[in-house]
């Protein structure tokens, strides 16, 4: 058996041994083959972790998104209450988990129409300098067994400044997530 003290002392003599043989090779091609490495690893680490981040926020959102609209369906929100200012507290008090206090970039659009086909055929904008086109958006949800489309977009910045230039569709170094729902109200009284 041996005492404790010996396992310890052993491997920190062998990291130390590790340590001064990189330190002392002077031919250098050592330290030339780890940076080579280092770089690409640690660009692949920071990638996905800025990736997985989004994903978690982008999926948040969505889920909040389709809470709300189902509020609304089934007249639980009541169409009188419903303005911009409270819809957009609606969604930021559950989403400020992943994002600043506020909700900076948040956009909200819900609106009323008379098919589906109507709903469907609205588009998502970019304009000429790169940020959302908020032309027609609204907050007028309509009555009972109306056909309403709640869309909600939020301009997520990119935190790795070198993934900013592939990650960003918009200005600033922010990327779009957008979650959208399209419903036909319950026979709720209005």
């Amino acid at each position: 058996m041996r005492p404790e003290g010996k396992v310890g002392e052993t491997t920190r003599k062998g990291r130390r041994s590790l340590w001064s043989r990189f330190v002392r090779d002077r031919k250098g091609s050592t330290a030339i083959e780890f940076t080579m490495l280092a770089i690409p690893f640690s660009l692949l680490v920071f990638a996905i972790l800025e990736s997985c981040i989004s994903f978690a926020g982008q999926q948040m959102m969505s889920n909040i998104t389709d809470d709300i609209a189902r509020q609304l369906r089934t007249g639980h929100i009541r169409r009188a209450n419903v303005n911009e200012t409270m819809l957009k507290n609606l969604i930021c008090d559950r989403l400020e988990v992943v994002v600043s206090e506020g909700c900076p970039g948040l956009v909200v659009d819900l609106r009323e129409f008379p098919s589906f086909a109507a709903a469907a055929a609205v588009k998502v904008k970019l304009t000429s300098g790169k940020d959302l086109d908020t032309t027609g958006f609204a907050v007028t949800p309509g009555p009972a067994l109306s056909k309403n489309m709640l869309r909600v977009f939020y301009k997520w910045p990119v935190m790795t400044d070198f993934m900013r230039k592939s990650m960003s569709n918009l200005k600033d170094g922010k990327t779009l997530h957008f979650a959208s729902v399209t419903w036909q109200n319950e026979p709720f009284d209005n």
